[in-house]
């Protein structure tokens, strides 16, 4: 399978805090990678030097097999979506022109095409058509949340970085739009890279899961096998509780919502 993203011994220092060094992860196209970890451990970091926002100390990003060094970033911001926790809409456009935002720079011109897109997207998150017209202040935090991950897709990027998106909507909200998500990633085939501080999420999600601490790698595995094999004592302690909900005693692990790698 062909490499979307890769970093290779990559060091990160802001002043004399070191917060990435060492730091060897790739990731293949169509993966979805869920990363999770402890505060300060570099989770956003690596998100913000996938699309060019933080550069490394030292050493190399590739993406798609080019190092974003060398790169134009006018050139790779287009092919990598990136959503937030919260709403990060633009108050004063409506929900149409939020998402059409990136579309309409992309295609100034063709405004029709831009249309079909923001149609699209608004049905793949879930999203009723009359909302077209409303502001951002008019539409629930789970509305907002949408908007802001089908302007993050509005552009089809082949790259969509999701740094705590669902962090600031209820659980109901949050359990809808994991499903959205999951559907999303399988109609598209997009690569996914999502920041999360919930275990659970992560395990749901992720085809794989990257365990970060200390600004390194501790782990990085399918949901299945971070669960049965756990490669440090904090990976463990990370998934213990879940260990206890998908192990049956003397029979391993259960056909739980985990196994299968988020594919359910």
């Amino acid at each position: 399978m062909n490499t979307a993203i890769e970093f290779k011994n990559i060091k990160k220092v802001y002043g004399n805090k070191v917060v990435l060094e060492r730091f060897n992860f790739s990731v293949a196209k169509g993966e979805f990678v869920t990363i999770i970890g402890s505060s300060g451990c570099g989770k956003t970091t690596v998100l913000k030097m996938i699309n060019g926002l933080i550069e490394p100390t030292s050493d190399d990003i590739f993406v798609d097999g080019s190092n974003i060094l060398d790169k134009n970033l006018t050139e790779l911001r287009p092919n990598i979506g990136y959503a937030i926790q919260g709403s990060v809409l633009f108050p004063h456009m409506t929900v149409e022109q939020n998402i059409s935002y990136v579309q309409n720079l992309i295609n100034k011109k063709n405004k029709e095409k831009t249309k079909l897109a923001v149609s699209k997207w608004m049905k793949l998150v879930g999203l009723d058509e009359e909302l077209k017209e409303r502001y951002p202040a008019e539409l629930s935090g789970g509305q907002q949340q949408r908007v802001g991950i089908a302007r993050a897709l509005a552009a089809s990027p082949e790259i969509l970085l999701m740094d705590e998106p669902f962090g600031a909507v209820d659980e109901i909200t949050r359990g809808q739009l994991q499903i959205e998500l999951k559907q999303i990633h399988k109609k598209t085939g997009i690569t996914v890279l999502f920041v999360t501080h919930d275990i659970s999420e992560a395990l749901k999600l992720g085809t794989k899961v990257l365990v970060m601490g200390k600004g390194q790698v501790q782990q990085y595995a399918k949901p299945d096998d971070l669960l049965r094999n756990p490669n440090t004592d904090f990976v463990k302690q990370l998934v213990d509780k879940e260990r206890r909900t998908c192990y049956l005693p003397d029979e391993g692990l259960e056909d739980c919502e985990y196994s299968g790698a988020g594919n359910k």
